[in-house]
C-alpha cells in the first residue's frame, strides 16, 4: 500500500501554491510595458517608450494622406491625434483577441463602396507585431475602418462634404 506522509505532501502543496502565485504575477504583467521597456533600450534620449505604430494613409484626401508615427504609453508622435488614436486602439485591446483583426471570411457585407482610401498600420501593440491593411471596399470594411477612427482618418462617403 502506498502511504504519503504529511510533511512531503505539505511541501508539495506549498511548492505548487508558490509556482501558481509566480505564474499569476507573470501573466498579470502588462506585455506592452515589457515591450516598451525593451523598445527604448539602446535608443537615444527622448525616444518614447510603450506601444508604437506607423500609420500610412493614401487616397483619403490631402489633409489625411501621409505616414504618421504613433507612440502610446505615453501618447506622442507625428500622428494628428495621438491621445485619441491610442485610446481607440486601447479600447479594443483584449487578452487573446486581435485588436486589428480582419473581417471574418464568412461575413455577409453590404455591397457599398466607401471610396479609394487605404491605410497600412505596422508596429507593436500590446507586445504583439502589427501589420494590417484597411480599405473601404464594402460595408464590413467601412465599419472596420470607422471603428478605428481617430487612429485612421474620418472619411465620408464619396461625393459628400
Amino acid at each position: 500500500m502506498f502511504q504519503v506522509s504529511r510533511i512531503p505532501a505539505a511541501r508539495l502543496l506549498g511548492a505548487a501554491a508558490l509556482s501558481f502565485a509566480s505564474l499569476a504575477s507573470l501573466s498579470a504583467a502588462d506585455p506592452a510595458a515589457a515591450v516598451g521597456a525593451d523598445a527604448g533600450a539602446g535608443a537615444g534620449a527622448g525616444v518614447p517608450h510603450g506601444d508604437h505604430l506607423t500609420v500610412t494613409v493614401r487616397n483619403a484626401g490631402p489633409a489625411a494622406d501621409g505616414t504618421f508615427e504613433l507612440y502610446c504609453h505615453p501618447a506622442g508622435g507625428s500622428h494628428p491625434d495621438p491621445a485619441g488614436a491610442c485610446a481607440v486602439a486601447e479600447r479594443d485591446t483584449r487578452w487573446g483577441q486581435d485588436t486589428f483583426a480582419p473581417v471574418p471570411e464568412s461575413s455577409i457585407c453590404t455591397m457599398q463602396y466607401g471610396g479609394p482610401a487605404t491605410a497600412h498600420v505596422t508596429g507593436i501593440w500590446a507586445g504583439r507585431p502589427v501589420d494590417v491593411t484597411y480599405d473601404r471596399r464594402d460595408g464590413c470594411e467601412i465599419s472596420r475602418w470607422n471603428r478605428m477612427v481617430p487612429l485612421l482618418p474620418e472619411v465620408g462617403a464619396p461625393g459628400r462634404s
